[in-house]
């Protein structure tokens, strides 16, 4: 038999009267269970709140279509609670250890409420708690959710680079082989000052060409025009050479130089180190732009992290901006979605939290190319009101349907499919403008979506004589 003093320990009990304590105790059932025993399946009827009076439990269940396990122990009012709505339990509880269980019926709710005002207040409290729990639990799984989303775009973005950079590298060793191996040919045979002087100079001009390579139906004549203006100067087997110089935009009328001054055999040892040197700065300025865009990378990232940098500070809205475009390259790719920038051209500074304006547009910006479904167009433009900052990210989507509208920021509430999404994302955003002290607004019609939201600029101290 459970006495009035073991409940009166239980943090929800302390100092209620005696006489109350009494009718609860004389309207619940004490429970005994062994270690290893369910007390409470998933989909039972809800029907009973229950305190932990002795030994271990746990309850395990879903929560955004994922298992969350926890655990409750002596002191603990876990089940339905007053004024729950809860039909059945989501929840299927056992126990540990062996331990004791107090079962209070809800059907005796209404007088509780009206016997035990204390306790109802602090079962709401209780009843609040669980509740800020579980969005706790579902944003930190969104945040997982939308990391994962992420790490893969950067994966794709940072791997096309690196191979990039990979095979360029393995491609210089079979060049430095082949300039070698023409360097030893050039050094066997007798030329003067002037010959060589002649190589040098053609090899400095076709290695230092500047520019973006020429598009393949171009490379592809002129790889034909070289071929057979080297043949007509008795070059044999001359494709190769004709392939090198063509990706790096080489005329044949460039070369004349170098066979007007040199017989065909020299002329050819002078050719195929030249071929070569040209494929070496070619392979190098590949190298050089892939390394610069995992740099580009790296940075966005530290930058969209807020790595290295204090938790609290002025942040350029462009630059967060475009740190997240960054981001969200890969998708917005493969999606094939055109980003139409509008920015003022003065810098607005607003005082962030972190990384959590990125976070913003993030949602927004990720929500927007899901709707577009494959293609479309996303404006992102900013301008000054009054003494404040609007972003506006817009969409040419079907747009938001007027029924669920006035829905899109509540907690839980999302139109994607089971595991597509847990609705946390809106709800995030707006609770995020709303502690950095700005508003967010949504207008949309099909076409024309756009969500704009209004910061505070940040107050720039006075520069001092």
């Amino acid at each position: 038999m459970v006495e009035k003093s073991e409940l009166l320990r239980v943090p929800a009990f302390v100092d209620l009267p005696e006489d109350q304590i009494a009718w609860f105790l004389s309207q619940s059932q004490e429970m005994h269970v062994h270690a290893g025993e369910t007390y409470l399946h998933q989909g039972d009827p809800a029907d009973a709140m229950y305190v932990i009076l002795a030994g271990e439990m746990q309850v395990r269940g879903e929560l955004g279509g994922e298992t969350v396990v926890l655990s409750n122990k002596p002191g603990d009012v876990t089940g339905t609670l007053p004024f729950s709505r809860m039909k059945q339990s989501a929840v299927t509880a056992r126990a540990v250890t062996d331990g004791r269980i107090l079962r209070f019926p809800a059907s005796l709710f209404p007088d509780l409420v009206r016997r035990m005002p204390e306790l109802t207040k602090r079962l709401v409290g209780v009843m609040s708690d669980r509740i800020r729990e579980a969005t706790r639990i579902e944003q930190q799984r969104d945040r997982l959710a939308a990391l994962g989303k992420l790490s893969a775009g950067l994966a794709h973005e940072l791997n096309n680079p690196a191979s990039a950079a990979q095979r360029a590298t393995s491609q210089l060793r079979d060049l430095l082989i082949r300039i070698r191996d023409a360097s030893h040919d050039l050094g066997r045979r007798d030329l003067t000052s002037t010959q060589k002087a002649e190589i040098e100079k053609l090899e400095a001009t076709l290695t230092g060409l500047d520019g973006p390579p020429p598009d393949a139906l171009t490379i592809g004549d002129l790889e034909d025009r070289l071929d057979s203006w080297l043949q007509s100067h008795g070059q044999t087997n001359s494709w190769q050479l004709a392939a090198d110089l063509a990706r790096r935009g080489v005329q044949p009328e460039v070369l004349q130089s170098l066979f007007t001054s040199l017989d065909a055999d020299t002329a050819r040892a002078a050719l195929v180190r030249i071929a070569a040197s040209v494929e070496v700065a070619t392979l190098l300025h590949e190298i050089e732009s892939s390394t610069s865009r995992i740099s580009e990378l790296v940075r966005a990232i530290k930058e969209y992290t807020f790595m290295d940098q204090a938790p609290v500070q002025n942040v350029d809205i462009v630059k967060s901006l475009e740190n997240t475009l960054t981001i969200l390259n890969h998708k917005l790719k493969r999606r094939g979605v055109v980003v139409q920038r509008d920015y003022e051209p003065i810098p607005f500074l607003v005082n962030s939290f972190g990384s959590e304006l990125n976070q913003v547009w993030t949602n927004i910006i990720d929500n927007a190319i899901d709707a577009m479904g494959g293609n479309g167009e996303l404006r992102v433009r900013t301008y000054r009101d009054d003494n404040g900052v609007v972003v506006e990210i817009g969409d040419n989507g079907p747009g938001i349907p007027p029924k669920i509208r006035a829905r899109i920021f509540e907690p839980f509430f999302t139109t994607k499919g089971v595991g597509e999404g847990t609705g946390l994302g809106l709800d995030t955003v707006q609770r995020i403008v709303k502690k950095h002290r700005g508003n967010i607004q949504v207008t949309s019609q099909p076409r024309d979506t756009r969500f704009q939201v209004w910061l505070p600029l940040a107050e720039v101290p006075a520069k001092t004589a």
